[in-house]
């Protein structure tokens, strides 16, 4: 299995972003509220779409090492059950995502038959 790569969340401090590949995978972030309260952090393994509810698992940890191990031991037991389907599916999501952000940014507004992963030409 290849590396899991960790970014830092350049809308969040104390937060990695961590992709396998190019498909998000998942979060570690220090969790916000009381600074006294235990655990510190809090992990997500998981990706939608391209995974069931259910499938995902996520968990917290006193320190931050602990949890980017249990992060990573969730990985072990999640992306093997991942096809490229899966992958391909949270490709297209961010694409479709990306391009609406781009026509909204423009003035544009998506046309109403544009769907995940193509754009269908009008019915009739």
């Amino acid at each position: 299995m290849p590396d899991l790569t960790r970014r830092p969340d350049p809308h969040r401090a104390n937060s990695w972003l961590i992709h396998y590949f190019d498909v998000h995978l998942g979060t570690i972030a220090r969790a916000g509220g009381n600074p006294d309260a235990e655990p510190q952090w809090k992990w997500l393994c998981g990706f939608y779409p391209g995974s069931n509810p259910g499938e995902q698992r996520g968990g917290t940890a006193d320190t931050f090492e602990q949890a980017r191990a249990a992060f990573e031991a969730a990985s072990r037991v999640y992306l093997p059950k991942r096809s490229e389907a899966d992958f391909q599916a949270w490709r297209d999501q961010r694409d479709w995502t990306a391009e609406k952000y781009r026509r909204l940014d423009r003035g544009e507004r998506m046309p109403p038959d544009w769907r995940v992963g193509e754009l269908r030409p009008p019915k009739g």
